[in-house]
């Protein structure tokens, strides 16, 4: 019993952990992706280029830090808000979970696609400028649409799964829930392209939920988790 318990808490500790770095890599490629480097600002296949060559060292590793690290990082905390969630509703956090999960996938494929698409234009553009930003137009479409370029659906369905789950069974704190419940409706309905910059508000407030919710794991005892494990 008390084995269990100690581990069911370090999972949950893992996770908190998991949740602040996320909210740090959030903060990391604001500024980075806004005022470093204003991507956002390129609005031709050449312009967005030449940014790639001149930046290719620090957007590669911001890539690497906020896409796929991030990634990986969300993943140990959806398993371990899973674990938190599975007592009080296992079928819909099961659900939530996937979701989650499916979310991870689509972060880390979008950074590996968006890295790898950017050595091969930085090699191909020292012989062919031209051909470059041709291939660039292939390619970022594909790892901005996975990044949730055209919506955040898969991330804002899952704070919302998880914040409604956690606020119905009290696994988390009933302020957090709320702040989750109106992040996760603001990433749904970004993929309405007239409401797309209501993902602008999805990532914001991201930040404070991350933190609320890695401060939630790292301080309270799951024993709600370990109660449904030994169910």
């Amino acid at each position: 019993m008390e084995a269990s318990t100690r581990e069911v808490s370090r999972q949950q500790r893992v996770g908190g952990m998991a949740a602040i770095y996320l909210a740090l890599a959030y903060i990391a490629a604001m500024p980075f992706f806004l005022l470093v480097v204003d991507y956002q600002g390129a609005t031709t296949a050449a312009q967005k280029v030449a940014l790639v060559v001149a930046n290719y060292s620090s957007m590669y590793a911001m890539y690497l830090v906020t896409y796929v690290v991030f990634g990986l990082a969300l993943g140990a905390l959806a398993l371990s808000l899973y674990d938190r969630l599975k007592a009080t509703a296992p079928a819909a956090a099961r659900a939530a979970t996937t979701v989650g999960l499916l979310w991870v996938v689509a972060l880390v494929t979008s950074g590996m696609v968006f890295n790898y698409g950017m050595t091969t234009v930085v090699s191909l553009a020292k012989t062919d400028v031209a051909s470059a930003q041709l291939v660039w137009q292939g390619i970022e479409p594909v790892a901005q649409g996975l990044g949730g370029a055209g919506g955040e659906i898969l991330g804002g369905l899952w704070v919302l799964l998880v914040s409604g789950i956690a606020l119905r069974g009290r696994a988390l704190p009933k302020a957090v829930c709320v702040l989750g419940l109106i992040i996760g409706a603001a990433g749904i309905v970004s993929v309405v392209p007239a409401l797309n910059a209501a993902a602008y508000l999805f990532g914001l407030l991201q930040i404070v939920w991350f933190v609320w919710v890695g401060v939630s794991l790292m301080r309270t005892k799951a024993t709600a988790s370990l109660e449904g494990s030994q169910k």
